[in-house]
């Protein structure tokens, strides 16, 4: 298998990378700066912007897998990270995706019909980094593939538990965290098993 991989550089993309690599999975990685990311076998590095409709071309050719990890960055990266890539996937004949969203657009409890963002239920302040994830959702729904948001609440730095909960659609009971060891992990499983295609996923570390 070769993957794809948006956002290496950052928390949840460099552990994703990690996990990646140990279990013989080529991957191709696009990046900014190059010099953040150690040169590793099985991985080719591309300095570029996901943006680019020309760097997005280079990175999927020959994988056949996405996954993107990227964040909002105040930017509208994401937002236009993902039509290109939609574009290309289907261009190329790829199907499968996986995203690194926020629990922010997984289903309200408190107001049936609502994102958690848009209801009482989150709290944040900000809704600008949840509207860009909301859009993201939107693209894949609308498009034809095989895809999956991961959707993790507040994400602290941290190894894999390997007892992460995880629920469809909806952010599990009780999660206070997520840490970016278990968001990885279950960001690869799920590339290795596909046990929640068409899904948003939330997803929560216990508690010690």
């Amino acid at each position: 298998m070769k993957v794809a991989l948006f956002g290496a550089t950052g928390r949840v993309g460099n552990a994703i990378l990690k996990l990646l690599l140990e279990k013989n999975i080529e991957v191709t990685a696009l990046v900014r700066n190059p010099k953040k990311v150690q040169p590793q076998t099985g991985l080719t590095v591309l300095q570029g912007d996901a943006r680019n409709i020309e760097d997005i071309i280079e990175t999927l050719a020959g994988v056949n897998a996405v996954i993107s990890a990227l964040g909002t960055d105040k930017t509208s990266v994401l937002t236009d990270s993902i039509t290109h890539i939609i574009c290309i996937m289907h261009k190329q004949q790829l199907k499968r995706i996986i995203t690194i969203g926020t629990a922010g657009i997984l289903d309200s409890r408190e107001e049936p019909g609502f994102l958690r963002y848009q209801s009482p239920e989150s709290k944040r302040k900000s809704t600008t980094a949840a509207k860009e994830h909301h859009k993201v959702f939107e693209s894949l729904k609308a498009s034809s593939l095989d895809w999956t948001i991961v959707c993790p609440t507040y994400l602290p730095s941290g190894a894999a538990t390997e007892e992460y909960i995880v629920l469809r659609d909806k952010l599990p009971t009780e999660a206070i965290q997520t840490t970016t060891g278990d968001t990885a992990l279950f960001t690869v499983n799920e590339l290795l098993n596909n046990e929640h295609i068409g899904y948003r996923v939330g997803i929560m570390s216990p508690q010690y």
